[in-house]
């Protein structure tokens, strides 16, 4: 440290500036050193008992004495989270999606463990929190958020759908309706209004998409006056569906197509209904008041 003295009476460093401030040779102060050895010594005790120097010739290295390691923390800690998870997890077995939304505390407990099922089973498709996923023909899969439902939003009906997957049907229509007809059909479509031509049931659209157009939950056929697409909605983007289906087979068609998770094997029955209860609680499920008054019981 540097302070004005006189140079002649302390021994310097020899940086000696206007002969009275000088670069003095003196020790740190003891509280200093006290410290330094102290740090030293708690560097020394950590190494001993935790795990530290790699010993690259036997690709190993010093365990330590204390016997700790992250793997082991990380198993304790999550002892401690499945202690806490558990008394929840055995009220879920056997419940029905409808009884566990009856239930306000398991509900928020789904709710608070069910993002981590849906992050890892569902964002790849529907995108974080249900927002849906798109390419250039429009929704690669749908939107899980809003109140638009092609197999119905009820409870248990999210639920067959992850249980037992989805796979509509359009026909391909192209050897059966003239360009025309196809052209007639898409603009009446496009503008929400498909039984504004007489085509709409003349040539069997109302089999599948209903007499007024709004669709068959129970088959899956989309609501063609609500102007929500599940693909391209332009008047070409309507033709190319008309014209070459969905899942029908065609190589020029749509595909869409939601997996089983039970076939998959890929989550059990709890997991399958957690995660019905988180999807239907984004917002879009549509209520069933009798299946959620009656609390459902468990199931047998």
């Amino acid at each position: 440290m540097s302070e004005k003295h006189e140079a002649a009476d302390v021994q310097t460093t020899g940086h000696v500036w206007d002969d009275d401030l000088a670069d003095l040779t003196n020790q740190p102060p003891r509280w200093w050193m006290l410290g330094l050895a102290a740090s030293a010594l708690f560097c020394l005790v950590y190494f001993i008992y935790y795990p530290s120097f790699p010993i690259t010739t036997m690709n190993t290295f010093t365990k330590g004495i204390g016997g700790w390691t992250t793997i082991k923390e990380m198993e304790e800690a999550q002892g401690e989270v499945e202690a806490v998870r558990g008394k929840y997890e055995a009220r879920l077995n056997g419940m029905t999606p409808a009884a566990i939304l009856a239930d306000s505390e398991l509900t928020e407990y789904v709710i608070r463990t069910g993002k981590e099922l849906f992050v890892d089973n569902c964002t790849a498709c529907h995108g974080q929190n249900g927002i849906g996923t798109h390419d250039k023909e429009g929704l690669f899969a749908p939107v899980l958020n809003d109140d638009d439902w092609l197999f119905g939003g009820k409870i248990d009906d999210i639920h067959a759908s992850i249980e037992g997957g989805r796979q509509g049907m359009m026909m391909a229509h192209k050897d059966m309706l003239s360009a025309a007809e196809i052209d007639a059909l898409a603009n009446a479509v496009a503008q929400g209004q498909p039984t504004s031509t007489p085509l709409f049931a003349e040539k069997g659209c109302t089999a599948c998409h209903g007499e007024n157009g709004k669709g068959i939950q129970a088959m899956g056929s989309a609501n063609l006056t609500d102007k929500l697409w599940r693909f391209d909605g332009s008047v070409a983007g309507i033709k190319h569906t008309i014209a070459n289906g969905v899942n029908a087979g065609d190589p020029q068609g749509r595909v869409a197509i939601m997996p089983s998770f039970k076939q998959a094997g890929k989550l059990g029955d709890t997991e399958m209904k957690k995660l019905a209860v988180y999807v239907y609680k984004f917002g879009g499920g549509q209520p069933d008041a009798p299946a959620a008054a009656a609390a459902a019981q468990p199931e047998k």
